[in-house]
């Protein structure tokens, strides 16, 4: 509560031009206080408070999350495969395509089967396991936690190729 009131009144004085609260009550005048219409209520001070309390009440974002993976690799990639010789344009349409199928009803596990060049997690159907947000390349962890439970990014490039992330939890 403390700090939600705090927060509003530093979005008012923000709203009324102000940098902060000044030392104290203005000093007292013999002439009477004009009088002006009041000011219309600002949006900001409120949207400022429903933000505050959306954040509050909102779950804390987890350390770690598991995802799964598609990784379409191409020549010139860090640790490509030996096997795979396809150029960085290739690369991305193979990645596209795979894309396009899951969106259209392909399941996520199939599109790893057919298309993915990670050996390493091919055989747990994708799963990269649980991790934190520093332990991956900064893209794909950065994809991979803005995506809801059971969601699917879009296409995401790092050194290693173009990936395909469904977070799983």
């Amino acid at each position: 509560m403390r700090a939600t009131v705090t927060f509003t009144l530093a979005a008012a004085f923000a709203a009324l031009g102000c940098d902060s609260p000044s030392a104290g009550p203005p000093a007292a005048s013999s002439a009477p206080p004009a009088v002006s219409p009041a000011p219309a209520p600002s949006a900001a001070p409120s949207a400022a408070v429903e933000a505050v309390a959306a954040s509050a009440s909102a779950a804390p974002a987890p350390d770690a999350i598991i995802a799964q993976h598609i990784l379409v690799a191409y020549k010139a990639a860090k640790r490509a495969p030996k096997g795979v010789t396809r150029s960085k344009a290739d690369a991305k349409a193979r990645a596209s395509e795979a894309l396009a199928k899951i969106r259209s009803g392909t399941t996520f596990e199939d599109a790893v089967t057919q298309y993915s060049d990670d050996a390493g997690s091919a055989d747990r159907m994708g799963s990269v396991g649980k991790f934190r947000r520093d332990a991956m390349d900064p893209a794909f962890s950065a994809a991979a936690f803005a995506l809801r439970v059971g969601q699917v990014s879009d296409l995401v490039e790092t050194p290693f190729g173009f990936h395909i992330i469904k977070r799983t939890q």
